[in-house]
């Protein structure tokens, strides 16, 4: 791909994301935004690095408990060891993977994304969220993806970057509607509940900077997962979804603005 299409001067939410959470991919912009975003809020490291825990811990679970071998990863951001295709395929060799990103720099990143197991498969689709029909239109989800057999779609840290004009509830559920019954969303969701001071703050910042946000309550949350039957303990900070005891943090609950879920497609 072509490198001028990659714009280093603006900051980016998914090269922030992956500054705070100590990555290796990101430019100056992204590094003065999110020391801006720390200061306003020190928790905030906390509560990404939580994030990415969650996400680890519900495709290990999808994996290993629910026998899934397909995933489907939305708004897949900056690689970052583990992925969905190591976790996956580390439980299952054959399991298969499509990520999904419209961020050039994912696109550039993305070898790391498609070194996965000889016997499994990975790819990747550079679309928006925004537009699903060009996700399932496209040759690499239909060529990687067995649409009889379940489906894990993965909605990790990304529907607080869409606004109510956006409709993420039914971009979500325009996704979900070609994978077949046995299949499972997995979501972690925005929210100002728990530190709203704190996170309107970063909101602001992140505002400030071109990236308006839409964080939820509880009750907009569980409108993602309508008709599913949830996994326990249901909707959840994501720190206290299944947690493994791995963590070596002690974490408060207001050091925490996502919200957490897994949840299956009936027959």
């Amino acid at each position: 791909m072509s490198a001028d299409r990659i714009d280093t001067e603006t900051a980016h939410s998914a090269r922030i994301y992956d500054y705070i959470i100590g990555g290796k991919d990101h430019y100056p912009a992204d590094r003065e935004s999110g020391d801006a975003m720390v200061r306003e809020w020190p928790a905030l490291p906390v509560h990404m690095r939580a994030n990415r825990d969650f996400m680890n811990r519900a495709v290990r679970y999808l994996a290993e408990e629910a026998g899934i071998r397909q995933f489907l990863d939305i708004g897949t951001g900056i690689p970052t060891s583990p992925n969905i295709h190591e976790i996956a395929q580390s439980v299952a060799p054959g399991a298969r993977v499509v990520y999904v990103d419209n961020d050039p720099l994912v696109l550039a990143l993305s070898k790391e994304l498609l070194s996965g197991t000889a016997e499994g498969r990975t790819a990747y689709v550079e679309a928006d969220m925004r537009d699903p029909a060009a996700i399932l239109d496209a040759p690499a989800f239909r060529e990687t993806l067995d649409l009889g057999k379940p489906v894990a779609l993965t909605v990790i840290a990304i529907v607080h970057f869409m606004l109510d004009e956006h409709d993420a509830v039914g971009i979500v559920r325009r996704l979900l509607e070609p994978l077949p019954a046995g299949s499972y969303l997995a979501m972690s969701i925005g929210t100002a509940e728990f530190a709203p001071d704190e996170v309107g703050r970063v909101a602001r910042e992140y505002a400030a900077r071109g990236m308006p946000m839409r964080l939820r309550t509880l009750a907009e949350a569980e409108e993602f997962f309508t008709g599913l039957d949830h996994v326990e303990p249901g909707i959840v900070q994501v720190h206290k979804w299944r947690p493994d005891g791995t963590g070596t943090e002690v974490i408060r609950d207001e050091d925490i603005a996502m919200y957490g879920a897994l949840a299956r497609k009936a027959g």
